[in-house]
């Protein structure tokens, strides 16, 4: 579903609310620093951490909602309100699959080029039978926006070593410069070793740090254009082959018409991700009938029934406060 530029350029503005510690108000600055390997608050005084942001440092109950213990996190953000509606694990350290991809945008959007041109090397094309693929083949030619609305919207892997290549030479590299955004944007317990989240025992997140990396990719206009759309289509040319289009939609199971829109709340879009070690999660971007945004995260479900009842339920508790 494709929303309007006007009603998420409101949004952009208020997007700036992380979680939010009894007695914190958004015009004050949390204080507190953990021990040392936890989350230090100092690392919050850049432009994007400023003084409204808030932190937690414990889970935070629901009503109306019934924590899963099934899933390895959850949390729902009330960006309007600067308010953290509801917290569960948020800090425990977990695999987060294709969510990876959102660092990848993120990266892509402050220091790539949208218009430059990619050719897609045969290590882009070179995945397991059953990873998520936007089809790409060695000698592919298409612009870095035609890849990033794949990344985001059908989770290409391909994708996104293609980028990664492009923007850094190197899958390696581009994990490097991952690292680097990761510690900056203040997700401190973040370690990336591939651009999409096929699962490697040294490539781990936590809700949090998801949430500081979605909260950042959301004030840019261009990633909220893309993740709202219905479906993408992508000119490649190919100098063996010619030239064809491919159609790419989305993953996530409101935006597919697959699950039902939550009583009161519109999805616009956001991120799936799916691995045996991960389970089945989602981080998304939505609004109550009011325009109000929020931002939920779901991660680990055991299975996609499972993820889409508790996002559900989560969003349509949340949006009645």
């Amino acid at each position: 579903m494709r929303c309007t530029n006007k009603i998420i350029r409101n949004v952009v503005a208020l997007c700036s609310c992380t979680f939010l510690l009894a007695g914190c108000a958004a015009d004050t600055a949390y204080t507190t620093e953990y021990e040392l390997g936890k989350y230090n608050t100092n690392l919050y005084q850049g432009d994007l951490f400023a003084a409204n942001l808030c932190v937690t440092n414990t889970d935070i109950g629901l009503e109306g909602y019934t924590t899963d213990d099934s899933l390895h996190a959850a949390g729902l953000f009330d960006i309007a309100n600067h308010q953290v509606l509801y917290s569960d694990k948020v800090f425990d350290q977990l695999y987060p699959a294709s969510t990876t991809k959102l660092m990848t945008a993120y990266i892509v959007l402050k220091y790539g080029n949208l218009d430059d041109i990619v050719t897609v090397s045969e290590n882009a094309t070179q995945f397991e039978a059953g990873a998520q693929l936007c089809g790409l083949q060695a000698g592919d030619q298409l612009s870095m926006n035609d890849l990033l609305n794949g990344l985001l919207l059908y989770s290409g892997n391909d994708n996104a070593v293609a980028i990664a290549e492009h923007v850094s030479g190197s899958v390696e590299a581009f994990a490097e410069r991952m690292n680097q955004e990761a510690v900056n944007l203040g997700a401190t317990h973040t370690h990336f070793v591939n651009p999409h989240g096929l699962h490697e025992d040294n490539h781990y997140t936590t809700a949090y740090d998801l949430y500081l990396i979605f909260n950042a990719c959301i004030q840019d206009q261009r990633f909220l254009d893309i993740v709202s759309q219905d479906s993408y289509t992508a000119s490649i040319t190919n100098p063996a082959s010619g030239t064809r289009e491919a159609v790419w939609t989305p993953t996530n199971y409101y935006s597919l018409g697959k699950t039902a829109m939550p009583d009161g709340v519109k999805v616009f879009g956001g991120k799936t991700g799916t691995t045996d070690e991960a389970g089945s999660c989602v981080i998304l971007y939505s609004q109550n009938d009011a325009g109000n945004p929020y931002i939920s995260i779901v991660m680990g479900a055991p299975d996609k029934t499972t993820l889409y009842n508790d996002t559900t339920s989560l969003l349509t508790a949340g949006v009645s406060k």
